[in-house]
This record gives C-alpha cells, structure tokens and sequence, in this order.
C-alpha cells in the first residue's frame, strides 16, 4: 500500500469512528425524546452506547452519565454470558436492574439489543436510563437490603423476536406506582437502541463494511495506545489522598493509594470505611466507573471513552468496605458516596499534576425524592383535603469546584454530568411548587479562582399540604475542600422554612403549611484568595454573590460606597 493510500485509509477509520459516535449520540436522543420520566428527558439521567460481539464498548454517546456509561461498560459481558448472541434474534431486546450485573442499583435500567444486517447480527446496542419509580420503599437510603429497596429485574427478554413479553410488562405495571411511566420508559430504551441499530446499518451500507472488526480493532488499539502515552508522561510514584462524606450512621471516610507506573494506573482502596447498614453502599462497578472517569479526566480527557481506552485504570477494592457492596446489601442512593470518587482521585493527581485537577466540588446530586398522597398522609381526614398521590424526582446540583485558570461553575453537576431540571418541568408532573431557586450568596469558596456558588431551594405543595421528602444528601459536615490555599466552600444545609433542622439523609415528613428549604453547597476555591483580581471580587459583591464582609474577610478588599475597590484601603488590608 503506498503511502498516499495508507493515508487515506486512517482518515477514512477516522470519519468511520466519528460517524460510530453520532450514531450512538442519536440513540441517546431518542431516549430523550421518548422518554416519560422527567430523570431522562429533562436531566439526561442516563448512557448509550455500541459493543462489539464479545461485549467490549466501542463507542458512547456524548450524552450520559459516567456513572452509567462505565458501569453499563461491565454490565453487557453480564448479558452474553446469560444470552450468547448465537442464540439472539432481531427483534430481541434484553433488560435488567440488577445493581451487580447493572449500574448500581435498582432504579436504573439497562437494555441490550442485537443490531443486524443482511440476517447477521453485527454488534450490540446497549442503554442505560434512571426511572422515577421501581416499588419498594422508594429511592432513599432507608432500606437495609436491595430487596426493600424496590422491583428486581433479573436478565430477561423483553421483546422476543419483536413481540413484546406480556408477562413481564404485567409484572412491571404491578410493582410500581407509576405503571404508565415505567413502561412508557422501557419502549422508550427499546426504541433508542433499534434507531442506533438502524442507523449502523445505515453506515455500514454506505462504507461498504462487512463486518465491525477492523474498524473495532482500530478504535481499540488507536485509544489504548494514546492512552499509554499519556501515562507515560506522567510522574511515577505512589500518592494518597482521603475525603469524608456525612455517611449515614456515622461519618465515611474514603481512602485511595495511586500507584502511577510505565503502562498502568492502580488504586487501591485499603482503608476506606466498611459497609453500612443502610442504602449508601456501593456496588463494585459503580465504584470502578467513577473512579475511572476521575482519572481519565485529568490524565487523557481527549481520548474517546471506551473498553480500551479505559482498561489501563485498574481497582483493588478491598472486600467488605463501602465501595465494594456485595449482594444483597442496601444501594439504592450509592451515588452519595460513588460521585465524591473523582474528587479522591484528583487528591491523589494533585500531587503528581496539579496544574490538571480542580477544588473539591459540592459532588454528589442534590436530586431530593419527593412524595404525596394516601402513602404519607393516609385516608382523608375530615374538613381537609389530601395532595394528590404523586411520586416524583427533582435533580440539582451545588457548585463545582474552581479550576487553575477559571473559577468553578455555579449550580452544575460535576461528575455526574446530569442537567438541572427546570421547575416548570417538575411542577408540570406533581403538585409542588418551587418558590424560590437562587443562587446561595457566600456559599463559594474563596481562592485566587473562586468555588462555584450552591443554591438556595424552596419546596412546597399546591395548598400547602404535607409531603415528604427522602432526603439523600451529603457535603453537610463535610463541605468540598480548596487547594493549594483556596478555602473550603460552604457546607450545605436541610431545613423546614420554619427554621427546624431536617435530617440530611432518610425520609421525613414536611408538616402542613411548611416548606422545604435546600441550600446546597458551594465549590471549594484554588489558591490564595488574596491573589484574586480585586475586581473580579467587586463584580461578584455587585451580583449579590459575595457580600462586602465576606470580600473585606476571604479576599481582603475593601469596596467603596459606589460598589468599585476602594485601592487605598485594599493595600491597606493586604500589607
């Protein structure tokens, strides 16, 4: 092959893998698009992606979760050894919530299909997407084993050959309180995959492919040995790092030991807290997919993610501690303790790439499970009436940590990725009302570059009625830390309006007349917070963001009475 060819061939794998990451970009838009639950179509909640016939990802939409694409990663190889793709049809669809063979826990589905072409099947098309309700005792940390927790789904056939399988969507229907939502979501994964296979078919008619292979081939040895490559300029060495979550029982502390060698990154996690007695434990793979993406993100954010890409990250979770739950303890909220991994892993890249990693951020989903009707206040009492049964999940999210060069974003998740839902999209489905959603002035964390700021939220029904909240919240006693000098930002707070405290972690009433008031934490800052541009500072204090003592306190400058830095009296305060 002469040079000019050889070109033209890798440019040619080149456009083949980018159109393979718009064809699995146009499966997760379908999902959105079809979808009932607003956790889909309105935060994104949720993964999709390609596989090859021996399970391995060759590709995932740009649209999804690391939680759920990394997880789902492991969780195909789960379906093949139960249905070995000589035995699929076209028109087979395969599905599971098992949080072990899945992505977590129980209200996440995952689906698989089979793509075919010309009556060969070519590769796999799997999703994954968190529904509202599964039965049981509903998303929160109360349970205290996975069979309390909801509705298991083992792997099992829910279309054969097309048709769809009436016993199981009779099943469905009957273990949840949202038997339209449920099944509408599970058509709606369904269709995603079949426009992902439509699609690849489509591609391979037009690149004239007989097969996935060699372009598989490429996508794996190309990402792996990119891969390789930016590990090789890292600094060898073992770095350590620990962070603290409020856990449930008693406060979680999650130890990491990074060992960055020639080919390979290895964490172990000896050390780390044990199991709870309660739904915050974390399932292995879920634990791997955060982790790993921690790590990618600061190591080789370029590459595109999938099976070769990551396999260079490697875990050692030591039996019997929180991160690696074995059947059939409690999961249900693992993303509590599972979305402060990145922060572990930038602890340990801080010290070998600092200029990479960002502040500690707020981490884990603010996304408060919200419930009303006969299961909280009973029968109607007389002279009063009573909410409408409703069941609902609302997703949000405190600020990110700052970076070297930027300050960190307000009310964003990060590492989730999920977007904030809109209020009138949650009002439209249930009969609560959100009376207020600001941004929490002074939650930020001060730093040469600031924290994001949290938000300030406040929750009622239609008549002001009672209803519950199973709160699964976290970064309280523990708030997000800076670095390199940069201040921690503000923990965050769970309240009645009327001033009583809440529990941040379990299900409790809201009384009749109240309000739930969230006030969700701030990113920490990077660096020392005097070194911040006086004037950034004033811009901050005149959007009401900062306020004049916390500017003359965190970052020592002084504002005249027209809002601009009085400089006289700033170099006072910073000699």
């Amino acid at each position: 092959m002469s040079d000019n060819a050889g070109a033209l061939a890798q440019i040619q794998r080149h456009v083949m893998w980018n159109r393979l990451i718009a064809v699995v970009e146009e499966q997760a838009q379908t999902m959105i698009r079809t979808a009932f639950s607003t956790t889909v179509r309105e935060a994104g909640d949720l993964s999709a992606g390609i596989f090859d016939l021996q399970g391995r990802m060759l590709a995932q939409a740009v649209t999804g979760t690391p939680g759920h694409v990394n997880s789902m990663a492991e969780s195909v190889g789960h379906f093949l050894a139960k249905f070995p793709t000589a035995k699929m049809q076209p028109g087979d669809h395969y599905i599971t919530n098992d949080p072990w063979l899945g992505t977590g826990h129980l209200h996440d589905l995952t689906v698989v299909t089979p793509a075919f072409r010309m009556g060969k099947i070519i590769g796999l098309f799997a999703n994954t997407a968190h529904v509202i309700d599964v039965g049981g005792l509903g998303m929160g940390p109360e349970g205290r084993s996975v069979f309390e927790e909801g509705m298991y789904i083992p792997i099992v056939k829910c279309f054969d050959r097309g048709r769809a399988n009436e016993t199981f969507f009779d099943i469905l229907r009957a273990g949840t309180r949202l038997p339209v939502e449920l099944e509408g979501d599970v058509y709606s994964l369904c269709a995603c995959n079949d426009a992902g296979a439509k699609r690849l078919v489509q591609m391979m008619d037009e690149f004239d492919m007989a097969s996935l292979d060699p372009l598989a081939a490429f996508i794996f040895e190309s990402s792996h040995r990119a891969t390789l490559a930016e590990i090789a300029r890292l600094p060898k060495g073992i770095y350590a790092a620990e962070i603290s979550s409020d856990g449930y029982e008693e406060p979680v502390t999650l130890k990491a030991r990074m060992t960055i060698g020639e080919d390979t990154i290895t964490v172990d996690y000896a050390g780390t807290s044990g199991l709870s007695s309660r739904g915050i434990n974390v399932p292995a793979a879920y634990c791997r997919a955060y982790a790993c993406f921690g790590i990618k993100v600061v190591v080789a954010p370029e590459i595109p993610n999938n099976w070769a890409s990551l396999a260079p990250f490697q875990m050692q979770i030591p039996e019997g501690c929180i991160l690696n739950a074995p059947r059939p303890y409690p999961v249900s909220v693992r993303h509590v303790i599972g979305q402060l991994l990145p922060d572990l892993m930038m602890g340990c890249l801080h010290q070998a790439v600092p200029d990479r990693v960002a502040a500690e951020g707020s981490s884990c989903l603010w996304n408060p499970p919200l419930r009303g009707g006969s299961s909280v206040s009973g029968q109607a009492r007389s002279n009063r009436p009573v909410v409408p049964d409703f069941e609902i999940i609302t997703f949000n999210s405190g600020g990110t940590g700052a970076r070297r060069a930027l300050d960190g974003l307000d009310g964003t998740a990060f590492p989730s990725g999920v977007r904030t839902m809109p209020v009138e999209a949650t009002e439209n489905v249930a009969p609560v009302i959100f009376w207020r959603k600001d941004l929490r002035a002074d939650s930020a964390g001060a730093g040469r570059t600031r924290g994001g700021f949290g938000q300030v939220m406040e929750i009622g029904t239609k008549g002001e009625l009672e209803f519950a909240c199973n709160a699964i919240f976290d970064r309280v006693a523990n708030p997000p830390k800076g670095r390199d000098g940069g201040q921690a930002g503000a923990g965050g707070q769970v309240t009645l309006k009327s001033g009583a405290p809440l529990r941040t972690k379990g299900f409790q009433i809201i009384p009749d007349g109240d309000r739930l008031v969230l006030s969700l934490p701030g990113g920490g800052g990077m660096g020392d917070p005097v070194a911040r541009d006086p004037a950034l500072v004033a811009r901050d204090v005149r959007d009401g963001l900062v306020s004049a003592q916390a500017a003359r306190s965190a970052y020592k400058v002084a504002l005249a009475p027209d809002g601009s830095v009085d400089a006289a009296a700033t170099a006072q305060l910073r000699s």
